[in-house]
């Protein structure tokens, strides 16, 4: 199935969400959480993550992940990415506990889209830290897509993954982590790249972001986004294409923050002041803008 048509059945089937010009709202996407080996891609940039979100928190925002925030393909165990990752869940939980947390689920987390395997595994877990079993996420949710509805304009905005109609990671998915798991995993070790990832292969890369951009176009509406780890902020007379990039860039992740009717692209990294002293700073690298420009 194309790209577009996969788009407008989870455009027509999505939850609604509305939101306002006071609303306040973070989506980061691609964390790819693992189990905190070596080939945890996350585990580098996991205080980064944890300090932006908790800013994030204290400030009322609401956290939507676009997708792949888990590595499913890599790791067998979900049970072992919450202990490794232990700090962040909590965090994440107490966005739960105020309504203020949504997950979508991307190729690398597909299996999230069972009912089954999310009570089973993301109800409660075993935390070696209070040697007990811990509550989580109460009959979670997770999704395919969302849409905002802007109340003051009945404007909508469709966030998604974004790897609909990408065969390989979308209805070969199963595939997909099968190779990703038992070839593409033990040969990244000696340096060959995984052909199938969009956010190593330019060309995907392009492919993916003109069938979203051409939907757009077909459907008048706007979309946020991730799969690609590319940052998206569009130009003056682009398309309303946004993409939040990905939580494992070298040393920086980025994301998208909507607040009083404004949109931006932002940066968390660690940068040296005057003094020589680390410090974690986040850096709006486009934006803000009216978010109704967009709508």
């Amino acid at each position: 199935m194309s790209t577009a048509k996969r788009l407008t059945t989870v455009y027509k089937k999505s939850k609604v969400i509305p939101f306002d010009n006071n609303s306040k709202i973070i989506f980061f996407s691609d964390c790819h959480r693992g189990n905190g080996s070596w080939a945890d891609n996350f585990i580098s940039n996991k205080n980064l993550f944890n300090h932006a979100l908790n800013y994030y928190y204290d400030r009322g925002f609401t956290y939507i992940e676009v997708g792949d925030g888990d590595e499913l393909w890599e790791n067998r165990s979900m049970a072992e990415i919450i202990q490794s990752h232990e700090d962040t869940f909590r965090i994440m939980h107490k966005f739960h506990l105020d309504n203020r947390l949504y997950m979508i689920y991307g190729n690398h987390d597909a299996a999230k889209s069972g009912p089954k395997y999310r009570r089973s595994r993301f109800y409660r877990y075993y935390s070696y830290r209070d040697k007990e079993y811990v509550n989580l996420f109460e009959n979670p949710e997770v999704h395919e897509g969302l849409v905002l509805k802007h109340t003051p304009t009945n404007k909508d905005i469709l966030v998604v993954h974004g790897h609909q109609g990408d065969l390989i990671n979308d209805r070969l998915w199963r595939l997909a982590r099968f190779l990703v798991r038992y070839v593409w995993k033990p040969l990244e070790t000696i340096g060959i790249k995984n052909p199938t990832s969009p956010a190593r292969n330019h060309t995907r890369k392009g492919t993916i972001e003109r069938n979203i951009i051409n939907w757009i176009k077909s459907n008048q509406r706007m979309v946020i986004a991730g799969h690609t780890h590319r940052p998206m902020f569009p130009r003056d007379g682009d398309a309303p294409y946004f993409n939040a990039g990905c939580c494992v860039h070298p040393n920086f992740i980025t994301g998208i923050e909507i607040q009083e009717g404004e949109i931006a692209l932002i940066s968390w990294f660690v940068a040296t002041d005057h003094y020589g002293v680390l410090r974690v700073t986040r850096e709006v690298v486009a934006g803000p803008e009216k978010l109704e420009k967009f709508l």
